[in-house]
């Protein structure tokens, strides 16, 4: 077992933030933030509870602000519009204060009772704690999905992702910070937290049911998701061309031999555009993939050099004092310094 690093403090003097981003959640935000104060209150540490609410149209953004005003312990941060989960979880590290910040769903997902075991494995010195989804509630599709997704990401992937390992987890502060530095735009939180190494160590969670069965996030937007932490985290798909090009140059090689074969030894060769047609579409399908391959790519190029901001704060609430400042400017972006 890992000693415990001697920099932390006792339970009692902890201050642990539970980050939570959400989108159109009012149904639940009321049960959600009574469990996870439970789940807090049971590990005896001081806690905030950092609700950043993504452009939610429904009355999420008076429910939260209901219960920020009875509650000194809950802290909200408003977009001005939705800007995405990953700019959510962004923003949820840049205003969390605490010695360890914990990222969860606001969907009931993410079982608040792991929380204390998150909590215990951090004090025995380790400085990121994953949940392991398991038993997932999704229908078997989507299940199948998910599955498939994690492992073709880690086998592609230059930097080990763990399988099944979303964003419920708890980092450390100087985790939290390493995190908040990057200039990344397109953001794949879990690759993120695996590539900044230190101490992690996963713990098996189950996945629970949503409160309403409606998932906020589209298969349109997983599939952007995927793509993201595809291209972030590995150069396969540029690489892969070595072995399209080979299967190429053998298909040309082929049609060839072919051709001449029948043409000087058994006079079978009919003339026609057939063959041509067929292998100009079968090299024409290669140059379009390699071009939206390559396409992916430039496009994130052009974005992380636009620089625009990953989100806009509408207005905060109960953040008149912190124990830590924000890390970097509030969804403003700047480049480092050249070196000289």
């Amino acid at each position: 077992m890992i000693q415990a690093i001697a920099s932390r403090r006792p339970a009692e003097e902890m201050l642990v933030s539970v980050v939570m981003p959400l989108y159109n959640e009012a149904a639940v935000l009321r049960t959600l933030t009574s469990l996870v104060e439970d789940a807090l209150q049971a590990s005896r540490c001081r806690y905030e509870i950092v609700y950043v609410n993504d452009g939610s149209r429904d009355a999420s953004a008076e429910i939260l602000d209901e219960l920020a005003a009875k509650d000194p312990h809950i802290r909200v941060v408003h977009f001005s519009r939705n800007f995405g989960h990953q700019a959510a979880v962004q923003a949820g590290l840049m205003f969390a204060s605490g010695d360890a910040v914990i990222v969860m769903d606001s969907d009931l997902q993410d079982d608040p009772r792991a929380i204390p075991q998150f909590l215990e494995r951090w004090r025995e010195g380790y400085d990121v704690v994953y949940a392991v989804r398991t038993h997932r509630k999704e229908n078997a599709l989507k299940r199948g999905l998910f599955y498939g997704f994690y492992r073709v990401l880690n086998a592609v992937s230059d930097t080990p992702i763990p399988n099944d390992a979303g964003n419920f987890g708890l980092i450390d502060r100087r985790v939290a910070e390493h995190i908040v530095r990057m200039y990344d735009r397109d953001r794949f939180y879990p690759g993120l937290r695996r590539w900044v190494g230190f101490r992690q160590i996963g713990v098996p969670v189950e996945r629970l049911a949503r409160h309403d069965e409606k998932p906020r996030v589209t298969m349109r937007q997983l599939w952007r998701l995927a793509k993201s932490a595809i291209f972030s985290f590995s150069s396969f798909p540029l690489t892969m061309f070595y072995a399209i090009s080979a299967l190429s140059l053998l298909s040309c090689l082929g049609l060839c031999g072919f051709t001449l074969y029948h043409k000087l030894f058994t006079g079978l060769a009919i003339p026609g555009w057939a063959s041509m047609t067929i292998a100009a579409s079968f090299f024409g399908a290669i140059n379009a993939l390699g071009i939206g391959i390559l396409g992916e790519y430039v496009t994130r190029i052009y974005d992380q050099a636009r620089a625009r901001p990953l989100f806009i704060v509408e207005r905060e609430v109960n953040f008149a004092q912190r124990e830590h400042e924000p890390v970097g400017a509030l969804g403003e972006w700047s480049l480092p310094p050249l070196q000289r």
